[in-house]
């Protein structure tokens, strides 16, 4: 089976130790966030997890503890975009990001990791030109670390209105132009274009449309074929093909405090949140509780182990 870390929170930037304390002890628990007596207990065995997709803008703090997942399949998303502290107040500085990206693309091989250029949004400070001009730097900078790029346009949920209330829907006729350029300029360093949730409208410019999270792509990360079953977790976009799975995260986490977020309800919560947070529990914010109502998850491998045609090309 597939563990996410990333659609909560971002674990590896914030709670490194506790996630490592998790893989130490071979399982974690996970509250439903719309239900939090419901608890779902997994296990974090090689024998029945098959991969961990992570989402990350600050790997780094995670990288002492790398040696207890190098024999886990592995797929990790970093997102670096080109705004400042007055989007991503918490975020590191983007060019210590991008050597921690290099390092850790050393670290799993260019098949497991993902630069995530999203949100784009555009407003009289982020142009359309000052977009080009970033990814132009940043995708040189990047070359021969990854083979593909995700980018998205930003999306105006509830939540979003009310942390970023001057935020504005980009133009069909900025998708399209500012989606060729990128297309063009990743493809001179060796990058594929992968729109998350936007539609085939990119496509006839050479975007790859499949989707961001795909199970091809985690298979391609194994080197193993997967029979994953129909995921039961509604995407947050129509258009969204990944394979969303178990998340262990939990929202109102996230001190990356990006004023585009949607995983963020409440920034009070965040506060309250940290402090709650124990690294020795099994759950990422405080611990049991009388009325828990715990699930062990039937979990299994995907791998499929049967020998096909192409075991002999």
């Amino acid at each position: 089976m597939i563990i996410n870390t990333g659609q909560r929170t971002d674990i590896p930037a914030f709670f490194p130790e506790w996630l490592a304390n998790r893989f130490k002890e071979g399982y974690v628990c996970v509250r439903n966030p719309y239900n939090p007596v419901q608890v779902s207990r997994y296990r974090l065995d090689l024998k029945v997890v098959d991969a961990i997709g992570f989402c990350s803008k600050n790997p780094a703090p995670f990288f002492p503890y790398m040696d207890l997942i190098k024999d886990f399949g592995q797929y990790w998303y970093i997102t670096i975009t080109p705004y400042g502290k007055d989007i991503e107040p918490g975020v590191p500085d983007k060019a210590q990001v991008m050597e921690s990206f290099k390092q850790l693309s050393k670290m799993v091989g260019v098949d497991r990791i993902g630069w995530r250029y999203d949100p784009i949004f555009i407003d009289e400070k982020y142009t359309v030109d000052f977009h080009l001009e970033a990814f132009a730097k940043m995708s040189a900078n990047l070359r021969g670390y990854t083979n593909h790029v995700v980018i998205s346009f930003i999306d105006i949920y509830d939540k979003v209105k009310r942390n970023f209330p001057e935020a504005a829907p980009v133009s069909a006729e900025d998708k399209v132009a500012l989606g060729q350029k990128i297309i063009e300029i990743a493809r001179t360093n060796d990058m594929v274009v992968k729109p998350c949730a936007e539609g085939d409208f990119l496509a006839k410019y050479g975007a790859d449309c499949s989707g961001c999270m795909t199970v091809a792509m985690y298979e391609k990360a194994i080197g193993s074929r997967l029979i994953a079953p129909k995921s039961n977790v509604k995407p947050a976009r129509a258009d969204c093909a990944c394979y969303l799975g178990a998340d262990i995260g939990a929202y109102d986490t996230c001190r990356h405090f990006c004023k585009y977020c949607y995983a963020n309800n409440d920034i009070e919560q965040v506060a309250k949140n940290k402090e709650l947070h124990d690294v020795n529990s099994p759950f990422l914010i405080g611990n049991y509780r009388k009325d828990d109502i715990i699930h062990d998850v039937r979990q299994t491998s995907w791998i499929d182990n049967q020998m096909n045609l192409f075991d002999f090309l």
